[in-house]
């Protein structure tokens, strides 16, 4: 089983961005259960008519942000990640207020920049 996965070579988003988001959401909404085996790169590049190296670029992607795990030559496989992304989107958060500090930036402004920000990437 393999989620309802759609490229959009049209679209301004880089086809493996939309891969990476794509797999990501259905990870993390059950879509595609912890376990779940992906397709082989050169397969779901074949599958989506992708290049394989846009395949990989996304995998990469998912694997550094603990979406995914590889298991060697045992396959891909959507991992147990709990709460990673609320770690590293934690991560990421404290590390913006700490130079946002650094810079001089004050409370108020340093969360209206992050306020605009979020704002801006979750326009849809």
């Amino acid at each position: 089983m393999t989620a309802n996965i759609t490229v959009d070579p049209e679209s301004g988003t880089a086809p493996y961005e939309q891969l990476r988001a794509q797999i990501s959401e259905q990870a993390r909404s059950g879509v595609l259960p912890v376990g779940h085996r992906l397709p082989t790169v050169r397969g779901f590049a074949e599958e989506l008519g992708l290049a394989a190296n846009t395949v990989a670029k996304a995998y990469r992607a998912l694997e550094a942000d603990g979406v995914i795990e590889t298991r060697g030559r045992n396959g891909t496989f959507i991992a147990a990640a709990g709460d990673t992304a609320d770690r590293n989107a934690a991560a990421a958060a404290r590390a913006y207020a700490e130079q946002a500090r650094r810079l001089g930036l004050s409370r108020a402004r340093a969360l209206e920049l992050a306020q605009d920000a979020v704002r801006a990437v979750f326009a849809d």
